[in-house]
């Protein structure tokens, strides 16, 4: 099991750590801008599916999980976040429009759905795994239903798994899906990193599933195995890498190209495997595609992003938050010092709250 990094030092007050924290999460976000993918137009031209796009529903305000069918090509399931009903949506991403709804029946009151994924039995599984309590809920729930053969609107029945952490109650954003095992990994998170958490070898309806701590983990919200079960994706805020999944254990890692966002919230690769799309939540959110380099499976060259063309030409990104002339000007500039405010502004909150924490 890696540790993260530890550096004792002198202590210092709390107006010099919050800024220390800001400097750094601005030179972070600095750099993301500096490397992160060029974004194409919301849509792609030719109406090619599994292009980069804008989710039109307007009652998709809170998009936190991602996920691509398996049984429909084109088509990701995505889910708002707290405080809605047990409502799954298929948005198919040639146009951006819902083309189902399916209204989940046989579970308790979602409480904060973070994640979504597809096993290899054909179940689409459904993470009410968040925390907003700092990790105060003595449990969570995963949903389980199987994908629809039809995309229409309609009622289905899942079924309801209760979750709890073998070290104590977690916050999590992240669930993920063994796509060879079927096994269930979450990945909880807090500002100084979180743990990857493995399930049992087959989730219970009739007890208590406990996720065992198996690795360390930055802070990620979002997380994605590749369609052959050899990689793992982990996104943050300002990040993604890639880690070698091996007999279910995180390897070697690696940088992966990932575009700045408003709110950074999901992930999931393209069923076939080439890309990697990237969303974020808020009206009219975008998501992202992200081409992998076809020999080494990381970002390709440049990390472009594709709408069919998969240039870095001029454009309005698909979240409004990163494209703009090859040379960094104009409508890049401007948005990007908005990213920056807002991770600045977030950096303070998440500072205070830990010096409040603490005192």
């Amino acid at each position: 099991m890696r540790s993260l990094p530890c550096h004792p030092g002198p202590r210092v007050s709390g107006a010099v750590a919050i800024a220390r924290a800001l400097a750094v999460v601005l030179l972070t976000a600095a750099s993301a801008v500096a490397f992160a993918p060029a974004v194409t137009p919301a849509a792609a031209a030719d109406g090619a599916p599994d292009q980069s796009f804008t989710i039109k529903d307007p009652r998709i305000t809170e998009s936190s999980g991602l996920a691509a069918s398996r049984a429909h090509p084109g088509v990701y399931w995505t889910h708002n976040d707290s405080g809605y009903g047990p409502q799954i949506y298929a948005v198919d991403s040639r146009t951006g429009e819902t083309v189902a709804t399916l209204t989940l029946e046989g579970i308790g009151k979602p409480r904060d759905v973070e994640a979504i994924s597809i096993g290899p039995d054909g179940n689409v599984y459904v993470g009410d795994i968040g925390d907003n309590l700092n990790g105060t809920w003595d449990h969570v729930w995963i949903y389980r239903f199987p994908e629809p053969k039809e995309l229409k609107d309609a009622t289905v029945r899942a079924t309801q798994f209760t979750v709890k952490y073998a070290d104590g109650p977690r916050d999590a954003e992240s669930m993920m899906v063994d796509p060879k095992t079927g096994r269930v990994y979450i990945a909880s998170k807090n500002e100084d990193g979180g743990g990857l958490y493995e399930g049992p070898a087959e989730l219970t309806s009739s007890g208590t599933n406990t996720f065992r701590r198996i690795d360390d983990v930055p802070w990620v919200t979002d997380g994605a195995f590749s369609p052959d079960g050899k990689e793992l994706v982990l996104r943050s805020y300002f990040s993604a890498r890639a880690y070698v999944w091996q007999n279910g254990r995180l390897g070697k890692d690696r940088r992966i190209s990932a575009p700045l966002q408003r709110q950074a919230e999901s992930v999931t690769y393209t069923a076939d495997g080439k890309a990697l799309m990237f969303g974020t939540e808020g009206e009219q959110s975008g998501v992202v595609r992200v081409d992998l380099d076809k020999d080494t499976g990381g970002s390709s060259s440049g990390g472009n992003s594709s709408s069919g063309g998969g240039n870095s030409s001029s454009g309005t990104g698909a979240d409004g938050g990163m494209a703009g002339n090859a040379d960094g000007g104009g409508t890049q500039g401007n948005a990007t010092l908005g990213a920056i405010i807002v991770i600045g502004g977030a950096v303070l909150v998440l500072a205070f709250k830990r010096m409040r924490r603490k005192g």
